[in-house]
């Protein structure tokens, strides 16, 4: 007969026992896992042992002894886990508001020299699209292929049109520093902690612990990501840094990044530049190029890529940041040879897949943007927005079979109102291609239900109403354009054109006029113009 198998477990008579975890372990266990929640509860029960049991920990200040290895663990266990849960990497997330781009004082000149400054982008010697063939974003970029926190505002030229710009944070107000991630990380505290925070920063003796670096550097995260408090956070930094006798490059790096939140940039590309020379990383000179491009000096964020790449040849994240600089400063393709040589290193890379598949489509090559936005979709990127460029791609390549399929796919997929109106915005479009003016209007008319801020669906319904002779509907639509969107030449020119019908010359005239200044090299305007002056030359 088969023998019988021992059984491990609680049962009677079983041969062995059931161990109880250790609940440190058991946290670090959950850390690992990234299951935050749990590893902070856990390293909370640890350290709320009676008092007998445990000395207290930091902002409860205990009154003699020492700290015990154990406790101190749980406490920088919990403070990594509650950064870890708020945590964004601070090289990507960058969002200007207006106060910083209507208030700067860094300006390194007023009226720069061509291809030298992000502020005049149409300017550069690359040659950009023009307009006529690919949209502008406010600030006369050509758009992207992929949306960054620095393509999404743009830089107005006015406060008035600062105060107007889109709203990019999903709120009522326009986006300032203060909006976005900023007022999360503020409430992050509370939301983790019902009770009140886990430490009470004014009670804590920032020098005591600036002495124990391992614990220094979890609590200077903890401050920094999770509460928010980049004053206490430098202050603890220079402590630290002061205690390493500044030798210790990581601190150098963490005071850089406090100064640049509070809008140092001169102090923090000190610091930068300090850790680089101690200590040669990639995550500094994403750093420094920061700095760099806040000053609006595009060029030296540029040779510095170049420098860093002698050293860290074929580091994708350095080609990436020349590729976004170039195409920044609107010279298209440089930045999409370096997307290219991107690809070359890691052939997954969305960001650069979707900045070529988007130059090509705007290049009058459908069928190789296809390409590319076929490959993001056996990669697993699934969204709207994938859906809507297919759609466009398969309609320009007169593969008409996909083209709405994509569409209804991207419309279920859209996660807001914003999504759902580019995807009908876009449906109009097709219409009008396919020559179906009643789809269109609809299209449009659902394009504003869902954002009543889409210039470019009033300008397209705006045209549509002019052939049908609804001449004072077609004017009210333009104006709501035109001021919606200042950087847009085509209501502009549209109003312009209008105006000369009826007869109104001197409105026209202002319209062509603010259409010449969006877009100079527009052949049409140029030719109204010189119609107007004839006119008021005979007048």
């Amino acid at each position: 007969p088969a023998p019988s198998r021992s059984r491990c477990g609680g049962s009677a008579g079983g041969m062995g026992l059931e161990l109880e975890p250790e609940p440190l372990f058991q946290a670090w266990s959950y850390f690992r896992r990234r299951k935050f929640r749990q590893c902070s509860e856990l390293c909370s029960q640890l350290l709320e042992r009676p008092p007998g049991e445990q000395v207290a920990g930091p902002g409860r200040e205990a009154g003699g002894g020492g700290w015990p290895g154990r406790e101190a663990a749980a406490w920088s266990l919990k403070t990594r886990a509650l950064t870890e849960m708020v945590y964004v990497d601070e090289i990507d997330m960058d969002q200007e508001g207006i106060a910083e781009m209507m208030l700067d004082e860094n300006a390194i000149a007023q009226v720069a020299r061509p291809g030298t400054s992000l502020k005049l982008p149409g300017t550069s010697q690359g040659g950009g699209p023009s307009p006529a063939v690919r949209p502008v974003t406010q600030s006369g970029r050509p758009i992207t292929g992929f949306v960054r926190p620095s393509t999404q505002s743009g830089r107005p030229s006015t406060m008035e049109q600062a105060i107007k710009t889109p709203r990019t944070a999903l709120t009522a107000r326009p986006i300032t520093s203060a909006s976005g991630r900023y007022v999360r990380l503020g409430t992050a505290s509370m939301l983790t902690n019902p009770d009140g925070p886990f430490i009470n920063l004014s009670r804590l003796n920032l020098a005591k612990y600036a002495q124990k670096p391992k614990l220094a550097k979890a609590l200077f995260e903890y401050i920094f990501h999770h509460e928010n408090d980049i004053k206490n956070a430098l202050d603890l930094a220079a402590l630290a840094t002061e205690h390493a006798q500044f030798k210790d490059w990581w601190w150098k790096v963490q005071i850089g990044k406090c100064y640049y939140r509070l809008g140092l940039y001169r102090e923090a590309e000190k610091q930068f530049k300090s850790a680089l020379k101690q200590q040669d990383m990639v995550d500094t000179i994403l750093y420094l190029a920061k700095v760099y491009l806040r000053l609006d000096q595009p060029v030296t964020a540029l040779n510095l890529f170049k420098q860093g790449l002698d050293r860290f040849p074929g580091e994708v994240t350095l080609i990436c940041g020349i590729a976004r600089i170039y195409e920044e400063m609107n010279n298209i393709s440089s930045a999409a040879e370096y997307y290219k040589d991107v690809l070359k290193q890691d052939n997954t890379h969305v960001e650069a897949i979707a900045c070529i598949g988007s130059n090509h489509f705007y290049s009058d090559q459908p069928e190789i943007a296809l390409r590319f936005y076929r490959r993001l979709l056996q990669m697993g990127v699934y969204n709207c927005q994938l859906f809507n460029n297919l759609g466009l791609c398969c309609f320009y390549a007169q593969q008409y079979d996909m083209t709405l399929s994509s569409f209804e796919r991207a419309l279920f997929l859209a996660e807001n109102e914003e999504e759902t109106a580019d995807v009908w915005y876009n449906l109009g479009h097709v219409a009008v291609g396919i020559g179906d003016v009643n789809l269109a209007y609809q299209c449009f008319k659902l394009t504003l239900v869902n954002n009543n801020d889409y210039a470019e669906a009033y300008n397209n319904l705006a045209v549509l109403e002019m052939r049908k002779g609804h001449i004072e509907q077609a004017r009210a639509l333009l104006q709501t354009a035109s001021s919606l969107a200042p950087h847009m030449y085509e209501p502009h020119f549209n109003f312009a054109v209008l105006s000369e019908k009826v007869g109104d010359l001197q409105r026209s005239y202002t319209a062509a006029q603010k259409s010449e200044e969006a877009f100079p090299g527009h052949v049409d305007t140029q030719q109204l113009i010189k119609q107007l002056k004839q006119h008021f030359a005979m007048l």
